[in-house]
């Protein structure tokens, strides 16, 4: 999984600029692939592919827009607008280029399942139904991570024609959940637990049953008045459930150091349950460096070691989540560069690790990991399902690994603080404010606690993003721009 590139994406499935412009698999191309094993593996590869994108979203999409980072621009930078709240982002490139790469994992994972349908018969039944439930798991990834970000979506669940995309409309965010929990119920059941060798980095069932899980508690947050991710449906007995399994499994472990999770000599640990895959040179990654300002690596005399060109921009931790860490955490000296102008997060950056450039970093991105598992049970049962005492135990076993002392009780409000510092740098702080309910209050609170003067007002309408400009006219009135965007 190491060497998964977009050499399959690009030979067989044609790359486009945005959803609508996706072109099928050719008939040429189909009828001469296919025809074994190593062919389908190679298009699971691409549908996997996709995910390269993934850490690009869940920072500059999640973190940036929460109250851990104030950023400072230092001119018209597409950042800007999505960190002030802008309802201006509809042709900014982070909104874009989300939607096109989700969408085009989409394709990929249909025309896969498609070709298993046609052809299939070339591999083991085990294979087969391996296959299938990676294209259903990314399938649903892609389309869940979707949901988070633009409410609605168009339901396409085959290899579509252009002329065929334009004439699905968005579905209900009850339609796509309704989707996306199908394909990840089968995935769960039909995952191997485990992989080994080459293949460590697949999606597993646990991975399947974890992503269900948060899909379940997604849905059971605040709704705004939007329609977006949360449709308070108080499932946090399914979500419970899931997470249950997971733990009780014995293929996860609590490490003891905070530290190791993230080491370079230490992927795919017991810990994580889903990552995104990187290696140096070949398929290097970029996130290490994107909240870091280049005048940092100017000043550690480091040449070549920021691709994204972002200037004298700086990406400041908050003053608010700065006065939150206590003294004696072990989290903020590992997650956060104090020794600077202004702080900022550091979590991933190993320099003797470095590759070719800033953006060619050897360290995974983890998307779930076992401590996320263990916090979101606790958030199960502070919403009424499970013992609370176990909550307690679980906070305070995040505690503990991080230095502090234990806590008599834990809250709502108490468990997202908490998870707020354990999780810094990891993309999910935005998603876990919307699902609390109190997303425009907090982030009001830090504009004015903070003194942010670059954000007026952060509205409901901006729980979500809009649609890009670009899908709103490839068809006049096929899709309805959310509200409070233009």
């Amino acid at each position: 999984m190491k060497y998964i590139l977009l050499l399959f994406a690009a030979a067989v499935f044609s790359s486009c600029t945005k959803q609508l412009d996706q072109n099928p698999v050719s008939n040429t191309t189909t009828d001469n692939f296919y025809t074994n094993s190593n062919d389908f593996l190679q298009a699971i590869n691409g549908v996997y592919s996709k995910l390269r994108d993934y850490p690009s979203q869940s920072l500059w999409l999640s973190e940036m827009r929460s109250d851990d980072i104030a950023a400072v621009s230092d001119g018209n930078r597409d950042w800007q607008n999505i960190n002030d709240f802008s309802p201006n982002i509809t042709t900014t490139g982070f909104i874009v280029s989300s939607w096109s790469n989700n969408f085009n994992g989409i394709f990929n994972a249909n025309s896969v399942l498609d070709a298993l349908a046609s052809k299939g018969s070339v591999l083991t039944d085990s294979l087969r139904t391996r296959i299938t439930a990676e294209a259903r798991y990314l399938r649903a990834f892609y389309y869940f991570q979707s949901l988070r970000l633009y409410g609605q979506l168009p339901i396409i669940d085959k290899a579509l024609t252009a002329t065929e995309v334009a004439t699905v409309p968005r579905s209900s965010v009850e339609d796509v959940y309704t989707f996306i929990i199908a394909d990840l119920e089968y995935a769960a059941a039909n995952l191997p637990a485990t992989y080994t060798g080459a293949d460590v980095g697949r999606a597993t069932s646990y991975a399947a049953k974890g992503i269900l899980g948060l899909v379940y508690l997604t849905r059971s947050g605040a709704t705004y008045g939007v329609k977006g991710p949360g449709l308070n449906s108080n499932e946090y007995d399914k979500a419970l459930a899931l997470f249950n399994e997971i733990i009780n499994s014995g293929n996860y472990q609590f490490l003891s150091d905070y530290a190791s999770i993230f080491s370079y000599t230490n992927e795919n640990n017991k810990e994580v349950i889903f990552d995104v895959q990187f290696m140096s040179s070949s398929n290097g990654a970029g996130f290490p460096s994107f909240l870091v300002p280049v005048a940092y690596w100017t000043g550690q005399g480091i040449s070549n070691a920021y691709g994204n060109g972002y200037g004298a921009s700086n990406f400041n931790i908050s003053k608010n989540l700065l006065a939150s860490y206590d003294a004696t955490d072990i989290r903020k000296a590992f997650n956060i560069q104090l020794s600077y102008s202004a702080p900022f997060v550091k979590k991933y950056i190993d320099y003797s690790k470095r590759g070719t450039s800033g953006t060619d970093w050897p360290i995974n991105y983890i998307v779930l990991r076992y401590t996320d598992v263990l916090l979101m049970k606790a958030e199960c049962i502070l919403h009424g399902v499970g013992t609370h005492s176990d909550a307690v135990d679980i906070v305070n076993q995040v505690r503990n690994r991080a230095g502090l002392t234990p806590v008599a009780d834990v809250t709502l409000e108490s468990l997202f603080e908490e998870r707020r510092k354990e999780f810094l740098g990891e993309g999910l702080r935005w998603n876990d404010l919307v699902r609390s309910g109190n997303a425009i209050t907090i982030m009001n609170n830090w504009i004015a606690g903070d003194g942010i003067t670059t954000i007026s007002t952060v509205v409901p309408d901006y729980v979500i993003y809009p649609v890009p400009a670009v899908e709103i006219s490839a068809k006049a009135g096929l899709y309805i721009q959310n509200p409070g965007y233009y």
